[in-house]
């Protein structure tokens, strides 16, 4: 798809996305830390620490289980997560549009606040910024976090072979259908809440098994298929996952076929999928089970040798199709 003008689907995690990051942002801003497209970047400052930035412009601002302060303080500490490192200080940058409820702000305030003493993160630094009315949508917010390595080996996508297995640490598509249902004032009967949270207390004691996880990826934007979609191009092998093994919940699979949504390709913003030695993939699910947020962690597939950069589903009834990466976001402003 060739054009001119950003549209929403630049946004959406998938390849129009990857496309504008490869052949724009890499294009201008290239180098080797960069280049890696990781979650966040290891810097070799005395000893080795983990930079990440995101920004969140969710709508609504408030939806079953989270909202865009509780979204912005967890997404950018799983991001530091996901490199392996322990998250330790935050930056908060504000940009709202005049006459934004100052009532709200508060709010929103002190749900950061809330989320950040909870994960045992600070906010240490930040930047507020107010625009003229519909320059942007309430309001945006931008968060950079700092976390200290905790491995001694980086995780990277070279370290994935033929054999690891995949863990999905928890049910699927449960953020990106309650932010739906909220923003679309949808009565599914079903009281669907997001899986928003941080991660660090539950991946972090993890990482003590030195080399057991080989590559971590939270499976936000573009749901599940499209990160494992990514991992696979990356890594040059294939993935296979096993329809019957992703833990989803009943009523989040229902509500899914009543809006005719594979779940697979809806944002999570409280599981990690992580890619693991075999010899430790099942005593890892043990210990994530052991945990109320890990309670649903499973292996649901592994990496194959063919077909290379490809992502199979082995369905439920022993057949095999590819899912292919996101094209266009079926929800756009989930995160």
């Amino acid at each position: 798809m060739s054009t001119k003008i950003i549209l929403l689907a630049h946004g959406s995690g998938g390849r129009l996305t990857h496309t504008l990051i490869r052949n724009t942002l890499l294009k201008k801003l290239n180098n080797p830390i960069l280049a890696k497209l990781g979650d966040g970047a290891v810097i070799n400052y005395k000893e080795k620490i983990v930079f990440t930035t995101d920004s969140f412009v969710v709508s609504p601002l408030f939806f079953p289980g989270g909202d865009i302060g509780k979204l912005a303080v967890s997404g950018t500490i799983n991001d530091l997560v996901m490199m392996g490192s322990a998250p330790e200080y935050l930056s908060l940058a504000l940009i709202m549009e005049e006459g934004f409820d100052q009532a709200i702000l508060e709010k929103i305030i002190e749900s950061i606040a809330l989320s950040a003493k909870l994960a045992g993160v600070k906010i240490i630094t930040g930047d507020t910024k107010v625009v003229e009315k519909g320059a942007v949508d309430r309001i945006f917010i931008n968060t950079s976090g700092i976390g200290r390595l905790v491995l001694k080996k980086e995780l990277s996508i070279s370290n994935i072979t033929v054999g690891d297995k995949i863990i999905l640490t928890g049910n699927i598509a449960e953020h990106g259908l309650s932010v739906l249902a909220k923003r679309r004032e949808l009565d599914l009967g079903f009281n669907i809440k997001s899986d928003c949270q941080p991660l660090n207390d539950l991946i972090l004691p993890l990482l003590k098994h030195e080399g057991a996880i080989k590559f971590m990826r939270d499976p936000t934007r573009g749901g599940v298929a499209t990160t494992l979609n990514e991992i696979a191009a990356s890594a040059g092998l294939g993935i296979i996952i096993e329809e019957k093994f992703i833990p989803i919940s009943q009523k989040v699979r229902v509500a899914c076929e009543l809006l005719g949504i594979d779940p697979l390709y809806v944002a999570n913003e409280g599981s990690a999928l992580l890619v693991v030695s075999p010899k430790k993939a099942y005593s890892m699910v043990k210990m994530l089970r052991k945990q109320p947020k890990g309670l649903h962690a499973g292996v649901i597939g592994e990496v194959i040798n063919q077909p290379k950069g490809r992502l199979v589903l082995r369905t439920i009834f022993n057949t095999q199709r590819i899912l292919d990466m996101l094209t266009s976001e079926p929800l756009p402003r989930i995160c």
